[in-house]
Order: C-alpha cells, then structure tokens, then sequence
C-alpha cells in the first residue's frame, strides 16, 4: 500500500488504464487538490462516486479506481481545463475523509452569498479547531493492483472483431467510405490489440459506456475475468452482421 495519501475525483465516471479524457475543473475542493497535484508534479485518482456511502456528508469512492495522468492544464477564471491519462489501478484500503462537509450541510450556510460558493481561502478559515488536515477533498491510503494474465489468439480475435463493428458502425453513420473504415479498423488493431491485459482497456474504451459496466471491467484481476466481463456485456454487438 502506497504510504501517501492519493487525492481522489469523485464523479460518475470511470477511467480505464491508457484512456485519454478531458475535465472541467471548477468545484473549490477540486480546484485545491488540482493546485496541490500540479506543484507536486503528482498524479490523483478518479473513481466512480457511491451515494450509499458518503463521508463527512460527500459522496464516497467505490472501491477500485485508476490513477490519473495530467497532461495539459489551463485556466479560464475559476475553471480548471484539464486532459488526463489512465495510468495504475487501485484499490482503496482506507478513505481519508474531506476537512469540511459540502455546502448544503447547515453548518455551512453562512458560506453562501447569494448561491455562490466561497473561495478556498475562505473555506480553509472555516476549518474547525480540531482538524486533522485542511484538504477539502476525499483522499486515500490505496494499494496499486498488478494486470496479470495475457490475452490468447482468440481474445485478440474476438477483439479486433468488436473493433470492427464498433468503427463500421460508428462509420457508416457518418457515410465514411468503407475503404477509409477499413483503414481505421486496420491502424486501432494494429495500435491497441496485443497479448497485453491492456488491450482489452482499449478497446472497451471504444464501446462501454455504461458506468457499471466500466466498474466491473475495472475491477477484474485477471486478464481472463477482464475478457470474459467485457464479453458478456458487448455480445450482441460484437457478433453483429457487419
């Protein structure tokens, strides 16, 4: 287990390992962890929230989550404009909880002027006296899972099938000629498919997108439970005619 705390995004959203995706970064406690993750030159984790389970009044993570990359940063006013890239997945063995609750909790009323939220200067003046930190965002001790197993020739093929009919599908959608899609197909199998437990990211990347979907693929230990999750969520699709 990683002895620092990793600071982790909480959304309804997962994100594979090597997946690229953009962010808009605004809330006040995720504008200090971004701050915190920038100077630091260290990545955060993003992980699926879990309203069943919150702490200190937030959302709290589910249980596995993937590290994210920042590649680019920019700032508009209060906005964080971000792009990131899947890196480790982990497990969350112990959730740190925020300094301070979110602002519909009645001791932060006083707060908000006429619904707009307090910068985070304000909000670390309103830190109780006996807190233990003043990161307003959820971070956690984790443990970085291994991706163990290889993908045999079938896999693959079953793969570049899926891949196929996701892009002629996508394809023929927008009237790209077939030749141009048969490149596409050619070049992202040739790119993203390989014995590696990696590949099946790749690809589910391109076809699932149903959140718990994502979850249960994320959260398979083996190359094997990987490809058989994404093999029961995809059937119809990738034996479709094309």
């Amino acid at each position: 287990m990683d002895e620092e705390p990793l600071p982790l995004f909480v959304l309804p959203m997962v994100l594979f390992p090597g997946e690229h995706q953009e962010l808009r970064v605004f809330e006040p406690r995720y504008r200090q962890m971004l701050d915190s993750c920038i100077l630091d030159e260290r990545p955060f984790g993003l992980v699926m929230n879990d309203p069943f389970e919150p702490t200190n009044g937030w959302d709290g993570p589910r249980r596995h989550g993937c590290e994210a990359i920042i590649q680019t940063h920019e700032t508009r006013g209060v906005n964080h404009f971000i792009t990131i890239t899947g890196g480790r997945r982990f497990f969350v063995e112990e959730i740190i909880e925020p300094a301070l609750p979110p602002f519909s909790d009645p001791s932060m009323a006083s707060l908000i002027e006429d619904g707009v939220a307090p910068d985070i200067e304000t909000l670390l003046e309103h830190l109780p006296d006996d807190a233990e930190h003043s990161r307003l965002y959820i971070s956690a001790k984790v443990r970085y899972l291994d991706e163990t197993g290889e993908l045999d020739e079938g896999d693959q093929a079953f793969l570049r099938t899926l891949t196929r009919n996701v892009v002629v599908r996508a394809g023929r959608g927008l009237n790209v000629d077939a030749a141009i899609l048969n490149q596409w197909v050619t070049s992202i199998c040739e790119e993203q498919i390989n014995a590696e437990k990696g590949s099946i990211y790749n690809i589910a990347a391109l076809c699932l997108n149903d959140l718990e979907a994502r979850q249960q693929l994320l959260a398979c230990s083996t190359a094997g439970e990987a490809i058989h999750e994404l093999r029961n969520h995809v059937h119809g699709f990738a034996n479709e005619e094309e």
